[in-house]
């Protein structure tokens, strides 16, 4: 019978069962079977699989820890073969196979206490390493203290020298306090100045090293190392060693071992742990927003940057002034670009100019604050080019002021949308997700961006939601857009709002100019982009920069095909290497060629598709004469696979483009489904004045219009027939 080394109580072995997952045990046994599940272990990294990690558990068995038990992606982990590493036992099977768990503690430090189990069970270190030393020494047959040996000479004098068992004592011995007037308060303690205690062997040599005053040179290297700040893009050269660091804290979270402060200064982001016992909150009273001085060691965790904290203070006043004015100046100073340089000359994207620097200013403050950032942006080859061109200048930035490795999958994600229209089901699910981050990981309230999407007034409950959160909102978007937007969302990139023609824009133009400027480095990277998104009528400085970039025409219809296929299937899904492979050809471990293989390859299956759509929806067009304007209307839901690629969108815009060229403008293909109406006209036609117009003549079908003056009519299924003309006889009115 014992006590639990961590609480006491009285326990048959070393540790009570309620506290077996804070210890961690060393492993000495022969098989698999002598370990416990539920218990923490020390391990070596034996090799990668692509399923997983297997680690040695001792030197006789190797587990397995399969790459979903992982809290990250496997490819994220740097351990190498050799590294010491922490994981659980969950299971010992019957044929021997041992399943390991992720510990989120990976420091012995992090856990309450450590025990060596062996074949027998469990002990104490330092009892098995008694146990050892006496097996030595009766193995040995030592010549006993003061004996001599056989050459004459004596182990120990008796007269004056020091027994075994004293400088052992002396070694145990603790610290003997020092009065507060024989040492000035500003030097560090002696054990900081001596070091550690390396052997047994060690301890008079230690001793009169701290016992022995430090010289004024010394004292003073010492506090001007403690009061001197570091920035913390300087901290990759002070591993292993004490660091001073001021800041602001961005996020807190508590893990089962350590608290984990994220703390940003002007030059960049690292994580601080700071340690009080397995799960208890270090540092109750600093919070996200407090501005901090922080003491402690920088260390590599997983191959990240992360400082041991020693020392936090909230920083108060003047003291606090000092920081938050240090940070804003820098903010300000690196946020704004210096000046407005456009991808391409193109008066729609020229009227923006002021727009595009304060949206690429809020972006790259985003990134320097720590906040995450959230790209939304419409299912559709545009919006996917428009969302991965931001993608691509703001992650490198992420990198660069994170020292996290993995910091650009917390830091940045795209949410494709389900239309053009942020609406309150996509704004309640950023606001409960954006919660859920904050109060489980301590994360920031996030900048949202909407791409080629967000710029009607439909968006506006969705932002004020995001508003009551003190979410920032910007918008990026091609579309006619509601001057509401403006009053709504911090910052809107929108050229129809300055009142100039929008038919030769796209989002991509707009966005791929607001990246050019959050990230100057990747402005050649994004050259090619504008020309992909324009299904037609390509501006010509745009075809330009692509051929320099090393696109033709057919590459350039490749890509832009490919995508909107791609944003088809799983449209929830960011797909950012795939996207990556067919915009830029480069992704990582990618073996897609620049030269389009793959690009060609999508397209092709994107054309078949397409075309045997349009086949079936042209032998089902009703053609009719509506006062001189000629009106091919097609029951979409009749004669369409609504469930397979083409979108009922994308097939009525490459509908119209083939049959407008078969009759005299004015030409319009009006697809009418169950309650759904599309429109498109060769002339511009206001959706919104369309959708008055059939409400006042079908009061009861319950008209409303989506997506502004360029979106859709929703109706009563029952109203249908009664909309479809009603639409008929207003078209032909505005058109003739």
């Amino acid at each position: 019978m014992g006590n639990c080394i961590i609480c006491g109580t009285p326990v048959d072995g070393e540790i009570c069962q309620s506290h077996e997952e804070d210890a961690v045990f060393e492993f000495t046994g022969t098989s698999a079977s002598q370990l416990t599940p539920g218990r923490y272990y020390r391990g070596t990294v034996d090799g990668y699989a692509d399923f997983g990690v297997f680690i040695d558990i001792g030197d006789h068995v190797t587990g397995l820890l399969h790459r979903s038990e992982l809290d990250r992606r496997l490819e994220s982990l740097d351990w190498e073969p050799g590294d010491d590493v922490f994981v659980q036992v969950l299971d010992v099977r019957d044929n021997g196979n041992v399943d390991l768990g992720w510990s989120i503690r990976q420091r012995e430090r992090e856990f309450r206490g450590k025990l060596i189990e062996t074949a027998d069970g469990e002990y104490r270190p330092d009892e098995l390493e008694a146990e050892t030393d006496d097996e030595t020494d009766d193995e040995a047959d030592a010549p006993a203290i003061g004996e001599s040996t056989d050459d004459g000479e004596q182990e120990f004098s008796d007269d004056g020298g020091v027994t075994a068992g004293e400088l052992q004592a002396a070694a145990d011995e603790p610290e003997p306090e020092t009065s507060p007037d024989a040492v000035d308060e500003n030097q560090p303690a002696a054990a900081e100045t001596a070091g550690t205690v390396a052997s047994s062997g060690s301890v008079a040599t230690e001793s009169a090293a701290a016992s022995r005053p430090a010289t004024d040179a010394e004292s003073d290297a010492e506090s001007e190392a403690a009061l001197n700040r570091t920035a913390i893009d300087a901290i990759e050269t002070q591993v292993g060693n004490v660091v001073r660091l001021e800041g602001e804290i961005t996020g807190v979270r508590q893990t089962s071992g350590p608290t984990v402060f994220e703390l940003r200064d002007e030059t960049g982001t690292v994580e601080c742990a700071a340690f009080e016992e397995a799960g208890v909150r270090a540092y109750p009273d600093v919070e996200v927003d407090d501005a901090v001085a922080l003491e402690g060691e920088v260390e590599r965790h997983h191959g990240d940057l992360q400082v041991e904290t020693e020392v936090l203070e909230v920083l108060s006043d003047e003291d606090r002034k000092t920081v938050v004015d240090r940070l804003e100046s820098a903010i300000e100073r690196e946020a704004r670009p210096s000046n407005v340089a456009l991808l391409a000359d193109h008066e729609s994207v020229a009227a923006v100019e002021d727009e595009i620097a304060d949206a690429a200013t809020t972006i790259r403050r985003a990134v320097m604050e720590a906040r995450p950032i959230v790209v939304r942006h419409g299912a559709t080859a545009d919006g996917y080019i428009a969302g991965a061109a931001i993608e691509r200048a703001v992650l490198p930035l992420i990198r660069e002021k994170h020292t996290r490795d993995d910091a650009e999958y917390h830091y940045f994600e795209r949410r494709p949308l389900d239309g053009r229209v942020y609406d309150m089901d996509a704004a309640t699910s950023d606001v409960t997700t954006m919660l859920e981050a904050r109060d489980r990981h301590g994360e920031q309230i996030p900048l949202v961006l909407l791409v080629d999407a967000g710029a009607t007034v439909e968006s506006v409950d969705g932002y004020e939601l995001l508003s009551l959160y003190g979410a920032e909102a910007l918008v990026i978007d091609d579309s006619r857009a509601d001057e509401q937007i403006d009053e709504s969302v911090d910052v809107t990139v929108a050229p129809s709002l300055a009142d100039v023609d929008v038919t030769d824009v796209t989002s991509t133009a707009l966005a791929a100019n607001v990246a050019a400027h959050v990230n100057d480095d990747v402005r050649t990277d994004l050259e090619h982009l504008p020309a992909l998104s324009y299904w037609e009528d390509t501006p010509a400085a745009y075809i330009e920069l692509a051929t320099e970039a090393g696109y033709d025409e057919t590459g350039v219809s490749e890509r832009r095909e490919a995508v909107a296929l791609e944003a088809y299937y799983q449209s929830y899904k960011d797909k950012r290497e795939l996207v990556i492979d067919l915009l830029f050809g480069e992704s990582e471990g990618s073996d897609a060629p620049h030269d389009g293989d793959l690009a060609a390859h999508v397209s092709e299956q994107f054309r078949d598709k397409l075309e045997t759509e349009l086949e079936t929806a042209r032998e089902n067009l009703s053609v009719r004469d509506v006062n001189g304007v000629s009106v091919s209307v097609l029951d979409t839901d009749a004669f369409t696979h609504r469930y397979n690629f083409p979108t009922t969108i994308l097939l009525l815009d490459a509908l119209h483009r083939s049959e407008r060229d078969r009759v005299n403008p004015p030409s319009v293909t009006l697809g009418v489904g169950d309650d759904e109406l599309h429109v498109r006209a060769t002339e511009p036609v206001n959706v919104r004045d369309l959708g008055d117009a059939i409400a006042e003549v079908v009061p009861n079908a319950g008209v409303s219009v989506v997506g502004g003056r360029d979106g859709h009519v929703e109706f009563l299924p029952g109203e249908r027939d009664a909309v479809r003309e009603a639409a008929l006889e207003a078209l032909g009115e505005t058109l003739a």
